[in-house]
């Protein structure tokens, strides 16, 4: 049992290491996209097609650290914490939410994004709900 902890652990530093090299990448490219989008004609400004997708990248960056500390999380404690995870999805619907285009989607489509955040949301406030009533015992 000991050597399966063990080999959890080198696996999660592993997996936590890769995460912060991609994170450190997106933010550099960010940082780029703000940069170059910045200074093209007609200056300073930013159209709607590039702040999109800045926000987007901004957001999947966020994502990166919120996986990031579910990593040290699981390290720290050997569990899962459902409400990180819960977190990290609702912001992974809300990055698909700002870069969705509406006009071009089916209503079904609509209404099963609608869904899952809701879904989502409920999920998660039954979670922290529970948490904080455990704490209370």
């Amino acid at each position: 049992m000991k050597i399966i902890h063990s080999i959890e652990k080198y696996i999660a530093t592993a997996l936590l290491v890769m995460m912060g090299i991609v994170v450190i990448s997106g933010a550099v490219e960010l940082a780029y996209e703000i940069a170059t989008s910045m200074f093209e004609p007609p200056g300073f400004f930013v159209g709607i097609a590039d702040l999109l997708d800045i926000f987007g990248l901004f957001l999947m960056i966020l994502i990166g650290l919120e996986l990031m500390t579910s990593i040290q999380m699981y390290l720290k404690d050997h569990t899962i914490h459902a409400e990180m995870m819960f977190l990290v999805a609702l912001t992974a619907v809300t990055r698909k939410i700002v870069i969705f285009d509406a006009t071009k989607a089916e209503p079904l489509v609509i209404f099963g994004i609608g869904f899952l955040v809701v879904s989502l949301s409920a999920g998660y406030y039954l979670v922290k709900k529970n948490r904080l009533a455990a704490d209370k015992v």
